[in-house]
């Protein structure tokens, strides 16, 4: 399984918001240059964290955007799935039903038990505690 590109872009700009004093808010195009993520993208991005409910936007001199969450409320599961839908790393773990194999499938619970320990993983990865280990990495 790998995130698609336009998650990952999605994580650092929620990173990036999560940076910022609560009461502050990041333009957009700002978020872009300083994430390296190409503008338009960065729009369809915004769209869609924001209908999940993980930022707000204003528009407007004072606009721009703000996380709609404590960091410590938003986990990386949140933002993954908000952008790429549901983790799955195999039809089967959505629906048994579809192996050939049925029951007697070695597999199935494989794939069931991995995708639910890296949801538990993402889950758990808050952005506050992301912010704790970044702050550690430039004490070193």
């Amino acid at each position: 399984m790998q995130i698609t590109r336009q998650a990952d872009y999605a994580l650092r700009a929620m990173l990036y918001l999560a940076r910022l004093d609560p009461s502050q808010r990041a333009a957009t195009s700002q978020i872009a240059e300083e994430q390296e993520i190409p503008p338009s993208f960065l729009a369809k991005i915004i769209s869609q964290l924001s209908i999940a409910g993980l930022i707000h936007t204003s528009r407007g001199a004072r606009g721009g955007v703000s996380l709609a969450r404590k960091p410590e409320d938003i986990s990386l599961l949140d933002v993954v799935e908000a952008i790429d839908g549901p983790i799955t790393l195999n039809d089967c773990t959505q629906d048994p039903d579809i192996c050939t194999f049925g029951e007697t499938c070695p597999l199935h619970e494989v794939w069931c038990e991995t995708q639910a320990e890296l949801a538990n993983r993402l889950r758990a990865s808050t952005f506050d505690k992301l912010l704790e280990r970044e702050a550690q990495k430039i004490q070193k």
